[in-house]
């Protein structure tokens, strides 16, 4: 999925604000003024927009899970150079504190059923011989899920 997209979906499912957006950009250690957050979340096709990378976004995804979950002890985790669907469902996993069977029922809430094995496979390490790549409609129907969820 496109970065800018995943940002302002994520964005829009908790109602932040674009200073809480900074604010959670500042926690994973990523600088992000008003300006380029506007450029950010203009259509594609506008002359002003601005595409978010991946060391960006991950800066983000860190920062939301310092907002939801507080610093941790340990040392502080460095934003990755590339993301793919499977490193952001698992931030945003973590995030939120969620199991296996919360994850099932937010992706069912997006219409899409997996078993606990089929969910597990996400979030293997890459090397791992029953790894699977999250597809776009999975990590989608996860914040569609999501959405339905914080609006109960």
């Amino acid at each position: 999925m496109i970065n800018n997209v995943t940002l302002k979906r994520v964005c829009n499912i908790f109602d932040f604000s674009n200073d809480k957006i900074c604010s959670v950009f500042g926690l994973g250690h990523c600088e992000i003024s008003a300006d380029q957050l506007t450029q950010i979340f203009v259509e594609k096709n506008d002359p002003t927009y601005k595409e978010l990378l991946d060391v960006e976004f991950a800066g983000f995804l860190n920062g939301l899970i310092v907002d939801q979950r507080g610093p941790s002890d340990g040392p502080e985790r460095a934003a990755e150079v590339s993301l793919n669907n499977n490193i952001i469902f698992n931030k945003l996993k973590i995030a939120l504190t969620l199991k296996a069977d919360d994850v099932i029922a937010i992706l069912e809430l997006g219409k899409i059923t997996l078993s606990k094995y089929e969910l597990s496979s996400f979030f293997r390490n890459v090397n791992h011989k029953h790894y699977k790549e999250c597809s776009d409609d999975v990590l989608s129907a996860f914040l569609t899920g999501l959405k339905i969820k914080h609006e109960k």
